[in-house]
């Protein structure tokens, strides 16, 4: 018990004083494990640590049983569900976040420009429900349907379903109650239950790969050869050849218990605040906040990590800010001085008009066919 407290007290992003006596709970003792766990993969797939290639035989089972459900998907034996509406895939082929959702975001308010009703599947991943494919607004529980689902449900002003395991029921509802022309999947590069006509796949221009192993011994979902056969590759941060850079902008922050009390980040320039980040890749959310002038205690917790008011529960007065992922879990405990930092992708001209042009092509496709 002392090794893990002690592991938590290191690990966890917790302030030192809520450790006194009594010893820490079941549930904070499994949190804590999980970060501990998480920033250590973390560093061994983004790092050159040489015990990763012990894990190299489970990486050969991994790809085996990828490679044979993919395989299977294109035989005459299982088809994979399709559709009369193109479907667009958003999706990586690492664990954890590189952008997906912000691009989902920008994609559908760029459908929409041109005249497209566009409904959105989100996995609901975190969701507790027992009923998928859920309807999502933007006051759902995202407990119930998922924090990814309820901050897209915020944004997009259009029909949003959560999956859970159910794509092809998702899409199903949104082309029956929505007469949506075309659907977009946040995640879902790897379900080849569904088939797709357009591919974009989100790189960390930062991490990219890691150490270029697949799961357990790295952090690759797929091989990186698969990205020759995606349509569109779109990089946060700087893109390479054939790769298209996203960027994200943002300018306030919201308060998290009351959207209407807003703060510009010139205004918490040189000032010390508590960074709080439960998303794939908190250090993007860091340097954001750096690049601000903004003087950050930082507190990384895993990716959908299930807040609560202990984990917000600082003493030191400082303002907390944290992401608008996290926030949508955090406005019924958050108090006044907890904020969140909305923000929104910007993409090249060139991605848009080349994305229109693909997807009018897969249309055009699927009407001579």
């Amino acid at each position: 018990m002392a090794v893990l407290r002690g592991l938590a007290r290191k690990y966890i992003p917790i302030r030192t004083s809520l450790w006194p006596a009594p010893l820490p709970s079941c549930e904070f003792l499994l949190k804590a494990g999980a970060v501990f766990l998480e920033q250590r993969l973390q560093n061994a797939w983004y790092g050159q640590h040489r015990w990763c290639a012990l894990l190299s035989p489970l990486s050969w089972a991994y790809r085996g049983a990828a490679s044979a459900r993919r395989l299977l998907y294109s035989t005459p034996l299982v088809r994979p569900y399709t559709c009369a509406t193109p479907v667009v895939i958003v999706g990586n082929i690492t664990v954890g976040g590189a952008g997906k959702t912000p691009l989902v975001i920008w994609l559908a308010h760029c459908l929409r420009r041109q005249g497209y009703r566009p409904g959105i599947v989100t996995r609901g991943y975190g969701g507790q429900s027992t009923n998928w494919p859920r309807r999502v607004a933007p006051d759902s529980d995202p407990h119930q349907v998922g924090d990814e689902s309820v901050l897209v449900a915020r944004h997009c002003k259009g029909p949003v379903v959560a999956a859970g395991r159910r794509r092809a029921q998702a899409v199903d509802q949104l082309l029956f109650d929505d007469k949506c022309d075309v659907i977009v999947c946040d995640d879902g590069l790897q379900d080849y239950a569904l088939a797709r006509d357009v591919e974009i796949a989100v790189v960390d221009g930062v991490r990219r790969f890691g150490n270029g192993r697949l799961l357990p011994a790295g952090p690759l979902r797929e091989p990186i050869d698969r990205l020759t056969r995606i349509d569109m590759i779109v990089t946060r941060g700087e893109a390479l050849d054939n790769e298209y850079a996203m960027s994200y902008r943002a300018s306030v922050a919201n308060a998290v218990a009351d959207d209407t009390a807003v703060r510009t980040l010139d205004e918490l320039r040189g000032r010390r605040v508590h960074a709080v980040a439960g998303i794939g890749h908190p250090d993007c959310f860091f340097s954001l906040l750096r690049g601000f002038g903004i003087e950050t205690i930082e507190h990384p917790f895993p990716d959908h990590y299930g807040f609560s008011r202990r984990d917000l529960a600082f003493t030191d007065g400082l303002p907390v800010i944290m992401t608008e992922k996290d926030a949508v879990k955090c406005r019924h405990f958050a108090s006044a001085d907890v904020w969140y930092i909305p923000i929104q992708a910007e993409l090249s001209s060139a991605f848009e008009k080349t994305f229109i042009a693909l997807l009018k092509s897969k249309i055009n496709g699927q009407a001579s066919s």
